[in-house]
């Protein structure tokens, strides 16, 4: 299937990125630590990290029939943050969103969210899913507002470079099944 590479929400566009994104990633968000404390990525410190994600992401585009996702508002243009799909199988994929401190609170992340939820379905995925750090509860919130149920704790399973800790973390796994 070809995908537009835009979607659109009542607030939000959501694009596939461009190496012209770069800097906005970094500036935006990316660079933030406040920001970045709960995703697997280290804080970008360069614009060369905002660049390997560019990179990683066409890769995730050439493979599969959508990858990560940039989010702009609508009315602005502004670059607020990022989602997507990343595909294990056709039919199972991993979610996720990272908001720049700005557009927090805002239903931000539960618009692109279920922007991506309706993404999935209509490239057939059975099972979508999204992992979180166990205190990290404003993700949780989001989740389950969009109609993810939390199956449960995985012990010792992810990396969150920015927490300071050089151990695994536990995190949460909350799925939905399309």
């Amino acid at each position: 299937m070809t995908l537009d590479v835009h979607l659109y929400t009542e607030r939000l566009i959501l694009h596939r990125p461009r190496a012209e994104d770069a800097e906005e990633i970094f500036r935006g968000y990316a660079s933030d630590p406040d920001v970045t404390r709960y995703v697997c990525f280290p804080t970008h410190k360069t614009h060369d990290d905002a660049k390997a994600f560019l990179t990683k992401s066409d890769a995730a585009w050439n493979e599969w029939p959508a990858g990560p996702f940039l989010i702009r508002i609508k009315t602005t243009n502004q670059l607020i943050g990022g989602t997507g799909l990343s595909f294990e199988t056709s039919g199972r994929a991993m979610t996720g969103y990272i908001l720049a401190r700005d557009a927090w609170g805002k239903g931000y992340a539960t618009e692109s969210l279920h922007a991506m939820v309706k993404l999935a379905s209509r490239l057939n995925v059975k099972q979508l899913y999204a992992l979180c750090h166990t205190d990290h509860r404003a993700s949780w919130h989001v989740l389950e507002k969009c109609g993810f149920l939390r199956e449960g704790i995985l012990r010792s399973y992810e990396r969150f470079p920015n927490l300071g800790s050089v151990g695994l973390s536990d995190v949460y796994c909350y799925a939905i099944i399309l």
